[in-house]
C-alpha cells in the first residue's frame, strides 16, 4: 500500500484506523478491538501488513465504495443525471481533516468530487469518547441539470469472524422481536417502507462471532438514526471483508438535486464490543447520556389516562383520578386522546386541535389547575401529523393530505396523513400546537403517530423524505418556542423508536402493550439501543387491554420499574391493598431512579430460555439492582442459580430483596436472602434462588460493603 497515510482514533476499548492519503475517499483498515498506542512507526508497519501486493484487491473498501474502487457490492452512492450513467470516480479535493479528542476519539472530515459527473461529497466521521462511531455523507450537485440520488449508504468493514447476524421483526404490541441468521458470502438486508421507523426496526442491526450473547462474543452493530424509510445491511463478497451499514431508503425520484443543492443522509451509528451486546449498549447509552439535551433524573413518575378512561372524558372522574394519583406519589398527570373537537372515538376529530367545549365548557383549565394544585405536572396527548376525514380540517382543506391529487390512499384507523412539508400545513400545525402549549403550559406532550405512510406523494414526487424532515423541523420549532417542554415519541406504541426522533424528543413509548410478559421482551430489546430513562414503562390494569392476559400487581411493578416508570390504569377503583402496593412501588422508583437512569444496563446470558435476568449497576460499582423474571414454564425443577454480571469483582456486596416489592416463597415461607459475597463470586458462582411460576419476578438490591 505505497503512499499510505494512516490515522488512528481510540476510545473506550475501540480502535479505528483509516488510510487518508487518497486519492480517493478514506479507507478503513481497522474498526474493532483496541490496538493500543499506535505510534507513527507502528502505523507504518500496520500499513505494510495490509499490502496484498501487485494488483490484488485491498481487504477493505473505502467509506463510500464504487465500482471504480473494484467494489462489486452495493455502492456507497448511486444515482444519475437525468437518466445518464451514474458511475462515480471520487477523488479528494483537499487533505482530509483529522481532529484528535484528548478525552478519546476524534473526528475525520473528507471532501471529494467527481469533476466529470459534477458531484461533490462531504464525509463526516466521529469516534466519540464512549466508543460510538457516527458517520454521514452529504452529496452536492455541482453541475447543471438534476442529479437523482438513488441511494447513499454509510458502511464500515467487519471481519470474517462476524459470521452471524442479529436482526429484528415485530408487529403492533410485539415490537422488536429478535431473529438470527448465518452471515456468509451474501447480503442480509432489513428494509422498512412504512414511512416511519417500524415495529420491527433494528434497535441495533448486529453482526458477531457465532453464538454471541449479552456478555460474550465480538459484535459490531449499526443503527440508522432516521424516522422515515430506511435500510440496514450486512454484505460479504468472496474477495473482500464484509461490510455493515445502512442509510435512508429512497424511492425513485424522491431526491432530485438541482445545481447547488445538497442531500445530507442521516447519521448512522456504529458500535463495537469485545464482550457481547451489553458492550454495544454501553457505547450508545453513554453517548446519549453525554448529550447536553439528554433528560436527566429525576424522571417524573407519570400517570397516563388512556387505559383509565379512554374517550370518556368527564371532569369529575378525571379530577378524582388526579387526586388518587397525587396521594400515591404520582408526579405527572397526562390527559390522553379525547379532549378535542368531536373526538368521542377514533373515527373523527383528528386535525381539529381545539378543546371540545361540549365536553370541556371551561376548557381544560379546571383539570390543569387541579393537577398543578396537587403538585403534579400536566401533560397532553396530540397526533399532529394525522387527520380524520370526519373533521373540520379535512372539510376545509382536503388537498392537505399527503397524497397525489385525486388518488387518496386507503384509510388506516379512519385517518390520513397530513402533508407537513407543505408550508401552509406546517404553519397551521405549529400555530395550533404553540397556542395549546401557551394556554395550558403542559410540561409534556405525548406525540402520537398511528398509521403507516402509504402512497405518500409531496409536490408530485415520493414524499416520505420531505415528510420526515418537515416533522423534525416542526418538533424543533415547537421546542424552540417552548424550552423545557418534554415530548414523547409514540407511534402506535413503539413504531417510531430511533436516534433521529430522539434528537428532538425526550422518551419513547415502548409499546401499546402493558402486559408485563410481553413488556419483558419488548423492553429487553428496546434497551439494546436506549437507556431506561428514555423508555416509558407503565403499570397497567390487572387484565391487559391488548391481549386479555391477567397478571399480578407484583409482576407488573417489577417490570415497569426498569424504565421511565408510570401508571396506565383506573386507580380510583383499586383496593386498599393495591394502593398500598402501588405507593410502595412508587417510593422505590423515586428512591432508585438516580441509579436506574445513570447506571450501566447489564443482562445475563441465563441458561434458562424461559427466564430473564437483568439489572443496572452504578457507574462506580457500589450499588446495583437485578430483576429475575420467569416468563414461561421451565424445564428445570428446583432452585435456580443466578450469576450476576457487571459488578466489581474485587468488591464485597450485601445482597437482599428490594424492600418495597414482595419477594418469592420458598417452601411456603418468604425467601429473604441476606448475604455478603464478592462481585467475582456473584458473577462466577452466583446464588441460589427459589423457583418461580410463570409471570412471577423479584428484584434484588446490592450495596457495596467496605
Amino acid at each position: 500500500m505505497g503512499g499510505s497515510e494512516l490515522v488512528a482514533l481510540r476510545a473506550a476499548g475501540v480502535s479505528l484506523v483509516l488510510d487518508v492519503a487518497g486519492p480517493g475517499v478514506p479507507q478503513v483498515l481497522h474498526w474493532g478491538a483496541d490496538l493500543g498506542e499506535t505510534r507513527p512507526d507502528l502505523l507504518e508497519q500496520l500499513a505494510a501488513a495490509q499490502d496484498a501486493g501487485g494488483n490484488a484487491l485491498p481487504p477493505t473498501a473505502p467509506l463510500l465504495p464504487t465500482q471504480h474502487d473494484r467494489w462489486a457490492g452495493r455502492p456507497g452512492l448511486s444515482g444519475h443525471r437525468d437518466g445518464g450513467p451514474g458511475h462515480l470516480r471520487l477523488s479528494l479535493t483537499e487533505p482530509v481533516t483529522v481532529a484528535i479528542d484528548p478525552t478519546g476519539g476524534g473526528t475525520v472530515t473528507a471532501t471529494s468530487h467527481d469533476e466529470v459527473a459534477g458531484i461533490a461529497v462531504r464525509t463526516d466521521l466521529e469516534l466519540t469518547p464512549q466508543g460510538l462511531i457516527r458517520q454521514r455523507h452529504a452529496v452536492t450537485n455541482a453541475a447543471p441539470g438534476r442529479w437523482h440520488v438513488d441511494s447513499l449508504l454509510c458502511l464500515l468493514p467487519v471481519p470474517a469472524q462476524a459470521a452471524e447476524v442479529l436482526d429484528f421483526t415485530g408487529r403492533w404490541s410485539r415490537e422488536r422481536a429478535p431473529q438470527r441468521s448465518a452471515f456468509g458470502d451474501q447480503t442480509i438486508a432489513h428494509e422498512s417502507r412504512r414511512g416511519r421507523t417500524g415495529f420491527g426496526a433494528p434497535s441495533l442491526f448486529t453482526a458477531g462471532t457465532p453464538g454471541f450473547g449479552f456478555r460474550t462474543g465480538e459484535v459490531w452493530g449499526v443503527h440508522v438514526g432516521w424516522s422515515g424509510d430506511h435500510q440496514h445491511l450486512a454484505q460479504r463478497l468472496p474477495d473482500r471483508d464484509g461490510v455493515l451499514g445502512g442509510g435512508e431508503l429512497l424511492a425513485p425520484g424522491e431526491v432530485r438535486l438541482a445545481e447547488g443543492e445538497t442531500y445530507t443522509g442521516p447519521w448512522t451509528h456504529f458500535a463495537y464490543s469485545a464482550s457481547g451486546l451489553d458492550g454495544l449498549s454501553a457505547a450508545v447509552h453513554g453517548w446519549l447520556r453525554a448529550r447536553p439535551s439528554h433528560p436527566v433524573s429525576p424522571r417524573p413518575l407519570t400517570l397516563n389516562t388512556w387505559e383509565a378512561v379512554y374517550f370518556d372524558h368527564d371532569l369529575g372522574k378525571l379530577t378524582a383520578l388526579a387526586r388518587t394519583a397525587a396521594e400515591l406519589g404520582v408526579e405527572r398527570f397526562v390527559l390522553d386522546d379525547g379532549w378535542f373537537l368531536g373526538r368521542r372515538d377514533d373515527k373523527a376529530g383528528l386535525g381539529d386541535w381545539h378543546v371540545d367545549a361540549d365536553v370541556w365548557p371551561d376548557g381544560l383549565h379546571p383539570l390543569v389547575d387541579e393537577v398543578t394544585r396537587l403538585g403534579m405536572q400536566f401533560g397532553l396527548w396530540v397526533e399532529p401529523e394525522m387527520v380524520n376525514p370526519r373533521s373540520r380540517l379535512a372539510e376545509l382543506h382536503p388537498d392537505w393530505v399527503l397524497a397525489a391529487p385525486g388518488r387518496l390512499p386507503e384509510e388506516q384507523r379512519w385517518q390520513h396523513v397530513l402533508d407537513v412539508a407543505r408550508p401552509e400545513v406546517f404553519e397551521h400545525l405549529l400555530e395550533r400546537l404553540d397556542a395549546l402549549v401557551t394556554e395550558y403550559r403542559p410540561a409534556y406532550l405525548k406525540w402520537d403517530h398511528n398509521r403507516d405512510l402509504v402512497e405518500a406523494v409531496h409536490d408530485g414526487a415520493a414524499g416520505v423524505h420531505a415528510q420526515t424532515e418537515a416533522v423534525y423541523r416542526l418538533l424543533d420549532a415547537l421546542r424552540a418556542r417552548h424550552p423545557g417542554l418534554e415530548i414523547e415519541s409514540c407511534s402506535s406504541g413503539g413504531s417510531r423508536v430511533d436516534l433521529g426522533v430522539l434528537a428532538r424528543t425526550d422518551r419513547v413509548w415502548g409499546s401499546d402493550n402493558n402486559d408485563p410478559l410481553e413488556r419483558q421482551h419488548i423492553q429487553r430489546w428496546t434497551g439494546l439501543l436506549l437507556p431506561p430513562e428514555l423508555v416509558g414503562s407503565h403499570v397497567g390494569p390487572p387484565v391487559s387491554h391488548t391481549n386479555g392476559r391477567a397478571t399480578s400487581l407484583a409482576f407488573r411493578c417489577a417490570t415497569a420499574l426498569f424504565g421511565h416508570a408510570g401508571i396506565e390504569w383506573d386507580i380510583t377503583g383499586c383496593t386498599d391493598d393495591e394502593r398500598t402496593a402501588l405507593r410502595s412501588w412508587i417510593a422505590a422508583y423515586r428512591r432508585l431512579r438516580g441509579l436506574l437512569h445513570t447506571g450501566r444496563t447489564v443482562r445475563a446470558d441465563h441458561p434458562d430460555p424461559t427466564a430473564f435476568l437483568h439489572g443496572v449497576v452504578a457507574t462506580d460499582g457500589g450499588h446495583a439492582l437485578y430483576a429475575y423474571a420467569q416468563l414461561g414454564s421451565s424445564a428445570r425443577d428446583g432452585a435456580t442459580r443466578l450469576r450476576l454480571p457487571g459488578l466489581d469483582p474485587a468488591a464485597s456486596y450485601r445482597v437482599s430483596l428490594l424492600p418495597e416489592l414482595p419477594g418469592p416463597q420458598l417452601h411456603g415461607r418468604p425467601w429473604q436472602p441476606d448475604l455478603v459475597l464478592t462481585g467475582a463470586a456473584l458473577a462466577g458462582h452466583g446464588l441460589l434462588a427459589p423457583p418461580l411460576r410463570p409471570a412471577e419476578a423479584f428484584v434484588l438490591e446490592l450495596h457495596h460493603q467496605p
